[in-house]
């Protein structure tokens, strides 16, 4: 069994475009964070990032190379199509889905969420089904026979857009478990979508000197910092 993390990548972002190549700290984009995070991660075997043919994401390709990542470039509107094509190449069994939004991702939340799965008989766990753990520290994990079984029968746009919308609309075809956090912190927001967001990372990221940056490392700057 080869465990693999996706990551989903693309210089197209709607509401702040580009930010997975804008820096959090000097010459360390929001990319190399959530590879640096993911690189803790136990239970990962490999990491590839997963970007689009467009020309330009020719950038995200680039700074793979530069970093020695694997990368995987496919349909740039069928992300689950991407995926699955991008889990196949890589002979993948179990997939670990990570947005390329999250530098501040927690490698022992990755690692619990895939423990999880690894240890009992389901198909998808996640931890935000609800979310009891603060944006930007998601975490999906599924087999590839479920993402296979999803790229074979979606058919509404949505589902091909998004990874994992066939398997939430088909529950019943599918063991699902949500992990819960022991306090919830979903009212934390770390993930970078705004601009906004990108400089709570950097203050964040700039008063840290621990590597791998966890949740509780997090939480405690931004409670005695006032931040959030």
């Amino acid at each position: 069994m080869t465990i693999g993390c996706i990551i989903q990548a693309r210089m197209g972002s709607t509401r702040l475009p580009g930010k997975v190549l804008m820096d959090v700290t000097k010459g360390k984009p929001v990319l190399y964070y959530v590879i640096n995070q993911l690189k803790h991660c136990k239970s990962i075997e490999k990491i590839i990032v997963a970007t689009t043919t467009l020309q330009e994401d020719d950038k995200i390709v680039q700074f793979c190379m530069d970093n020695k990542v694997s990368y995987f470039r496919g349909d740039s509107k069928n992300v689950l199509e991407r995926h699955y094509l991008c889990a196949e190449k890589f002979s993948l069994s179990t997939i670990i889905r990570m947005p390329s939004d999250k530098p501040l991702l927690d490698p022992e939340v990755v690692d619990k969420v895939v423990g999880v799965f690894s240890s009992n008989s389901f198909d998808y766990v996640t931890n935000f089904l609800p979310s009891t753990f603060p944006s930007g520290t998601e975490v999906e994990v599924f087999s590839f026979d479920s993402l296979k079984t999803a790229h074979e029968e979606a058919i509404l746009p949505s589902e091909k857009e998004h990874v994992t919308n066939y398997i939430y609309n088909h529950k019943d075809d599918f063991r699902i478990f949500n992990v819960v956090n022991s306090e919830n912190l979903s009212n934390l927001r770390w993930a970078v979508d705004k601009i906004e967001d990108l400089r709570l990372v950097r203050k964040i990221v700039s008063k840290i000197d621990k590597n791998p940056i966890l949740i509780k490392i997090s939480l405690s700057y931004s409670k005695m910092s006032q931040v959030l």
